[in-house]
């Protein structure tokens, strides 16, 4: 998630600059910012067989891989955060970004019906193999818990998707392909993990709102607690 707010915080930052000059602070909270290794998902896009029909079935997911991630950048405009209004206030206007903004960075619609809740059921293994076109024995070998929630190692489905990816075997590599970004990028939650929410949310692809609520969320807990790391 962090390579959207980066983007996300670009543009506003453009928009801030062209207004006024940003106006200094006398405190500052110390952020941090989680990024995952991700060169083994950018060594997967060699096996996208068509980029523009992918971004045509799953939006602008590939160019995240790829975001070099500014930390001054971002750290400097949460400093603006302001927890009582859920946005970024300056001397004379205010900043936030939207559904409509989010929707348009990854290329993704914002689909007509409830966003993800937690509160739905979770996948079975066999919905989950249907979903990636693989074995059902194979998610069921590989499902395990960390941190108190399910969901499957990133290195067996990186070792799935490179295997279809060879077999150009396009339907079961671009579903594997878009769960781990999904799980890693978009919704990282453990290191080298794909969780169910990540999973869930997936098999829906209407990642949007849950994207934008999840920046807001990061924000507000960080900006309470003086600093910290900012997924």
């Amino acid at each position: 998630m962090i390579e959207l707010l980066d983007i996300s915080i670009a543009c506003l930052l453009g928009d801030l600059c062209e207004m006024s000059s940003i106006p200094e602070l006398e405190h500052t909270k110390k952020y941090s910012f989680r990024q995952p290794d991700l060169k083994e998902l950018r060594n997967l896009t060699s096996y996208v067989l068509d980029p523009l029909g992918f971004k045509a079935r799953y939006g602008k997911l590939l160019p995240l891989l790829t975001t070099q991630v500014d930390e001054g950048l971002i750290s400097t405009l949460a400093q603006f955060y302001d927890p009582l209004y859920h946005c970024f206030t300056f001397p004379d206007f205010q900043l936030l970004p939207t559904l409509e903004e989010y929707a348009h960075l990854v290329g993704i619609p914002i689909l007509d019906q409830v966003p993800f809740s937690g509160l739905e059921s979770i996948p079975t293994p066999r919905e989950i193999a249907d979903m990636l076109h693989i074995d059902e024995s194979l998610v069921k070998a590989h499902m395990t818990t960390k941190g108190g929630i399910q969901g499957l190692p990133s290195d067996f489905l990186i070792a799935q998707a490179t295997a279809y990816g060879k077999a150009m075997s396009e339907d079961a590599f671009e579903a594997i392909f878009v769960l781990l970004i999904y799980g890693l990028v978009l919704f990282p939650n453990i290191d080298k993990f794909v969780d169910v929410n990540a999973i869930r949310i997936f098999s829906v692809l209407n990642p949007v709102s849950t994207l934008l609520g999840d920046t807001y969320f990061s924000l507000h807990l960080r900006n309470a607690k003086g600093g910290g790391v900012i997924v």
